[in-house]
């Protein structure tokens, strides 16, 4: 996906961060909280990443208020192969508007 098309599906633009929905969608609302800084996988983050990594969560709250998930909702970071990452480049799903299965995966 092209930068230029997360800007047309954008929920929230922030500073350190962009949301976008989901091209593919796993539940009724699902989206991706990314951030600006190229960070290719978790494995990848470093110590001075700790305020970035705040400002991801964060910012993952208030779209899911905005998205009113006020049921709950939730986080997902895959990482690496095993973990099921397909995109190569950090970022936390966001999933909510349905009751969610344990165990997952």
């Amino acid at each position: 996906m092209t930068f230029g098309l997360m800007l047309i599906l954008s929920l929230k633009q922030m500073i350190w961060c962009i949301a976008f929905r989901d091209i593919n969608p796993q539940a009724p609302s699902h989206f991706l909280v990314v951030p600006k800084k190229p960070i290719s996988m978790l494995d990848n983050i470093q110590e001075e990443d700790s305020k970035l990594l705040g400002h991801l969560l964060i910012t993952a709250k208030k779209v899911a208020a905005q998205e009113n998930l006020t049921s709950g909702y939730r986080l997902v970071i895959n990482n690496g192969e095993q973990g099921c990452q397909s995109v190569y480049h950090f970022h936390i799903d966001v999933l909510g508007g349905r009751e969610m299965e344990w165990p997952p995966g």
